[in-house]
């Protein structure tokens, strides 16, 4: 089957910048104590401190690979799935120790209830609005009940998009969605997860919008009466 339109560019747009990417990224997440407690509070929901015997975590758009390796040494069994292989070619490099595959958020190739968690920063804004329902089904599909989602995406007042086509130098055809917390709150539950916390906070330097993190479980199964 021929993978959306949307698929196809981002990945080759993520093919030609990931060497730049990757240097101009090496941590994300260095500096900002925020987004690192709310991987933490992933951390403890999806799992005990050792990782032992819990099921694997998948974070969505690994891209270079450093969110992959924190989960990994705050004792998550976890992988990384992005769409580009160049990224993935660049992650493997980077954590030989870890495993990366090529893949889409849009149909992972696992079976249903097999996650712990899922972690997706900054993926989905490349994801159309028409597809997003779809996107979320399938995060519902694979995680196990109770197991959580940690999602981080550019926001605003209102939902809007742009498209790249230029980049570190490179010509690229990526698109790019801001959304309201509220617009994929919606999303999410239309999917059958349900939200647990938000969290919005202003943009920071050489940001234009504010930062919306969003935590989300697949509800846990109803105890069974005896």
């Amino acid at each position: 089957m021929r993978a959306p339109e949307f698929l196809e560019s981002t990945r080759a747009s993520y093919d030609a910048i990931a060497e730049a990417y990757a240097a101009e990224h090496p941590d994300s997440l260095a500096g900002r104590p925020l987004e690192r407690a709310l991987l933490s509070a992933f951390v403890e929901l999806a799992g005990a401190p050792d990782g032992q015997g819990r099921a694997p975590v998948a974070d969505l758009g690994s891209g270079p690979g450093h969110v992959t390796a924190r989960l990994r040494d705050a004792g998550l069994p976890v992988f990384g799935v992005d769409a580009s292989p160049r990224m993935v070619a660049l992650a493997r490099r980077a954590h030989p120790e870890l495993r990366f595959h090529v893949g889409s958020m849009t149909a992972l190739d696992l079976p249903a209830e097999t996650l712990g968690g899922i972690v997706a920063l900054y993926s989905i804004i490349h994801v159309p609005d028409d597809h997003l329902p779809s996107v979320f089904a399938e995060f519902h599909r694979v995680l196990l009940p109770g197991a959580p989602v940690l999602l981080a995406f550019q926001s605003g007042a209102q939902d809007g998009h742009r498209r790249q086509t230029e980049r570190f130098g490179q010509e690229i055809s990526l698109d790019c969605y801001w959304r309201t917390p509220d617009t994929v709150i919606g999303e999410l539950t239309g999917a059958g997860l349900e939200l647990h916390a938000r969290v919005l906070r202003e943009p920071e330097a050489g940001e234009e919008l504010p930062r919306a993190f969003l935590l989300a479980r697949r509800p846990a199964r109803a105890p069974r009466q005896r």
